[in-house]
């Protein structure tokens, strides 16, 4: 295939699709092995036609724009299913089916056991196809679509145990806070369909002057300007789906659910949409400097506060996601500062060994039987050595070690956020800096108390734990070598010209071409990153993380009991979650008490249900006794009847 045309791109999207349908529907039939094959083949077939379409891209330089399928025609409203693959649509599709497959593969040990063993590769195949969906949509609507539809699937994978309660909890918790989320995110393409008058893409963009250059009353005396308040919206959606401070509390939760599922989640599927989109709109946030603020602080709170919770974490998968959140905080720092290229690029290299490190994790628990309290492992390196070196690759890139991929992305992210003129950058700047720190000394911390020190696990009946299969180690090392590789592309991808007409930045905002100024290769980029503060602190938070876990072992329950306020504060995780269940639960049971109370018992069950039926029955009473049987009583009852009307006509 040497030509981007519809048919590759409709049976890369659809690939998964089929997959998911015949698991899904014909699971029980097929059986568990064919359920898994018909799944892998669907998302091997979409990350193969990715590979195609990623070449045709970058090296042959095609795109591709048009409408697949009119949904709906009003007025001159076209609603339609369309599909718009540049630069920034082919690395993410290559993304997101590398990492998903590697996930379904994982998959067939991990769920082995599992009663629901065919409806979970049905549900992590629609998710793939919902993502592609996402980000291959040429037009408002489809991304919606999308956007909803990996909502709709991660409720079903973070609830997949129905049986659990605290699954359950944490399914509706990600969807209730997501649809707050979503409906600013509905607001933001509402107020782009009426300034802009189209929802497709191009179009919106070829009116984004026009938009900026308008103003609306949202409250009384204040102007807001068009732009400003439609990107605001916009991002809020994304503030959902990528767990941006305040709706975060989802995704810690999102652990209950399954181990592949949380690395599908957490690097490839639902909290990169908030990022993707993000910068796929840049166009229209390049126009407002407030919305660009917004972002910014936004998420430098989430990269420093979210990882200041990562240190007290014991469960092995909570202390990765609330590494997620820091990380997800960094990509929206990058968008903020104008730098959508380094942001993309950290979503690229942190969607590797975030996967890695979660299905690292997942090896470990499978090894300890479904043990996720770091408390309780110990030493495992001598048992399962594959685990091991793979998670060590994982945790230098995530620290950004230099020369692992991490390292050229999120070094990338802070020189950009240092030359950023942007307000709030300075707090921006300060804020991930610090978070170089507290990533290393959490990420070591999980490193040295997990496959380091004194053997503290269960060793079941005397078997102790051994290396996972082959299904579960080759995921393993297939993410590993991305993780190591992956920051080579930075010449490219953050200082060239690898996005083109995908990303739009405004000249004056332009912090990577002043950085590109300064950029002599890999090798240089290695040596400059040696001399400057990230690397010092990263060593100096692996240093901490070691003398305080494999020295001075008991040295943590002494600053922990020292600092008893700081270490409260944290493991209420600021209130968030206290003040979401006391004001916003709480008050709809409020006021859903206040309504059954007062308005079905009071008024419709008491006033007009039983008060119309208390009424009849007393006119009942009344109208018996006239109803005596007696002729002589109705005569009686005419003759009276007649003398009142008579007398009050003639009268």
């Amino acid at each position: 295939m040497d030509t981007l045309n519809q048919p590759l791109l409709l049976a890369l999207a659809l690939a998964p699709l089929v997959g998911s349908i015949i698991a899904g529907l014909f699971g029980s039939r097929i059986g568990r092995q064919w359920s898994h094959r018909v799944t892998i083949l669907g998302v091997a077939v979409a990350f193969a036609l990715s590979v195609i379409v990623f070449k045709l891209v970058i090296f042959e330089g095609q795109s591709y724009n048009a409408q697949v399928y009119q949904w709906l025609q009003a007025g001159s409203l076209s609603l339609e299913v369309g599909f718009m693959v540049d630069s920034l649509t082919a690395m993410m599709m290559v993304v997101v089916t590398f990492v998903s497959l590697m996930v379904h593969i994982y998959t067939i040990a991990y769920m082995e056991e599992d009663d629901g063993y065919s409806r979970f590769f049905s549900y992590i195949s629609l998710f793939t196809f919902s993502m592609l969906m996402l980000v291959m949509a040429n037009n408002f609507m489809q991304l919606f679509f999308g956007w909803e539809a990996v909502g709709l699937v991660s409720y079903l994978l973070i609830g997949f145990w129905y049986k659990k309660p605290t699954a359950i909890y944490a399914n509706l918790k990600a969807f209730l806070v997501n649809r707050v989320g979503d409906f600013g995110f509905l607001l933001g393409i509402a107020g782009v369909l009426m300034y802009a008058g189209s929802l497709d893409y191009i179009e919106v963009f070829g009116q984004a002057n026009t938009m900026a250059g308008q103003t609306m009353t949202i409250f009384e005396g204040y102007e807001w300007s068009v732009m400003t308040v439609v990107c605001i919206l916009l991002f809020i959606g994304a503030m959902g789906k990528s767990a941006q401070v305040p709706l975060h509390v989802w995704l810690p939760d999102s652990m209950e659910g399954p181990t592949p599922i949380s690395a599908l989640i957490h690097a490839a599927t639902m909290v990169t949409a908030g990022i993707f989109m993000v910068a796929r709109m840049s166009p229209l946030y390049e126009l407002s400097e407030t919305a660009l603020s917004f972002v910014l602080v936004i998420g430098a709170i989430t990269a420093l506060f979210m990882g200041f919770l990562g240190l007290i974490q014991n469960d092995i998968k909570r202390v990765i996601a609330y590494s997620t959140l820091s990380q997800l905080g960094y990509m929206t720092v990058a968008l903020g500062a104008s730098a959508y290229a380094a942001g993309i690029f950290h979503l690229m290299t942190h969607a590797f060994f975030k996967a890695l490190l979660f299905l690292g994790a997942g090896s470990v628990i499978m090894a300890l039987h479904h043990e996720q309290d770091i408390r309780k492992m110990g030493g495992l390196k001598k048992y399962m050595p594959i685990t091991y070196w793979t998670g060590l690759i994982g945790s230098l890139a995530l620290i950004g070690f230099p020369g692992f991929a991490g390292f050229f992305s999120k070094d990338s992210i802070i020189e950009a956020v240092h030359a950023s003129t942007i307000a709030g950058s300075d707090f921006a700047y300060y804020a991930v800096l610090s978070g170089v720190f507290i990533t290393a000394l959490y990420s070591f911390r999980l490193f040295f108390i997990v496959f380091h020190g004194k053997e503290r696990f269960d060793s079941h009946g005397g078997h102790a734990p051994h290396e996972s299969p082959i299904t579960v180690t080759l995921p393993l090392i297939l993410l590993a070598i991305p993780s190591v590789f992956a920051g080579l592309l930075i010449g490219d991808m953050v200082f060239g010209d690898f996005f083109g007409d995908a990303i739009f930045v405004a000249a004056e905002h332009d912090v990577l071409a002043q950085l590109g100024t300064h950029y002599h290769g890999v090798i240089g980029f290695i040596t400059h990153g040696l001399q400057t503060p990230p690397f010092w602190l990263a060593m100096a938070g692996v240093s901490t993380a070691y003398y305080l876990y494999m020295v001075n072992t008991e040295l943590p329950a002494k600053i922990q009991k020292a600092f008893n306020w700081v270490y409260r504060i944290l493991e209420n995780k600021y209130g968030f979650d206290s003040f979401n269940e006391k004001v916003f639960a709480g008050g709809s049971r409020l006021i859903g008490r206040i309504l059954w109370k007062g308005g079905d018992q009071a008024i419709i069950d008491g006033a007009m249900v039983n008060g119309s039926a208390k009424t009849i029955g007393m006119i009942s009473k009344v109208v018996r006794h006239i109803q005596s049987g007696y002729l002589y009583h109705y005569a009686f009852a005419m003759i009276l009847g007649v003398w009142l009307l008579l007398t009050y006509f003639v009268a």
